[in-house]
């Protein structure tokens, strides 16, 4: 279970340094303009870029903590488990403050796999 953990928990990692990578460094973009439901020229507005590529930084630095911990760290379980949490609430307020349901799915889905995953092999 533990091999399934980490290759989940590092998909969960590129998928926000794939959020990482159209917010920071693909913001005006189509794809970043679909995958975030805005419009071209939202995304031509500084302020909504400036927004943007913070954000982004803060989904990269998620995804090298998640990296950091399986690679660095022998005893991961309960700091990873607090980081999928993290996910899941994000993902949660994403897509209700946004109306925008199927953001959960995208976004925390995986977190949800990992953190069942990780809070069974705790009580084993």
């Amino acid at each position: 279970m533990n091999l399934l953990i980490i290759a989940l928990s590092t998909l969960v990692a590129l998928e926000f340094f794939f959020i990482m990578y159209l917010e920071t460094f693909s913001t005006k973009s189509s794809r970043t303009a679909k995958t975030f439901s805005l419009s071209k020229e939202d995304l031509e507005s500084e302020k909504v870029n400036t927004l943007l590529k913070n954000q982004g930084i803060y989904n990269g630095l998620i995804g090298i903590a998640i990296l950091y911990l399986l690679i660095f760290t022998q005893n991961y379980n309960g700091t990873l488990l607090a980081i999928m949490f993290y996910i899941i609430l994000v993902a949660l307020y994403g897509a209700f403050s946004s109306g925008n349901k199927a953001i959960f799915f995208k976004q925390g889905s995986l977190a949800v796999v990992v953190a069942v995953l990780l809070l069974i092999q705790m009580v084993m």
